[in-house]
């Protein structure tokens, strides 16, 4: 079975220099795109956690008895 796996993976031709190859743009691309989604899932996070933050607040005030204005 062994044998048969390593018949069947396939060896980079003779003349390829394996340390010039890069992954082009797709890899870039895709690099870029998961950049992107971190970027905007932080920027998201950061707007729940701050609207999360002020409810917080306004419930404080609100038990305290102060006007939520001041």
């Amino acid at each position: 079975m062994l044998a048969l796996l390593l018949a069947a993976t396939p060896s980079p031709p003779p003349n390829v220099n394996e340390d010039a190859v890069t992954p082009g743009v797709v890899g870039f691309l895709a690099i870029l795109l998961v950049t992107l989604a971190t970027i905007a899932l932080v920027v998201d996070m950061i707007r729940r956690i701050r609207r999360v933050r002020y409810r917080g607040e306004l419930a404080e005030r609100r038990a305290e008895g102060q006007p939520p204005g001041s």
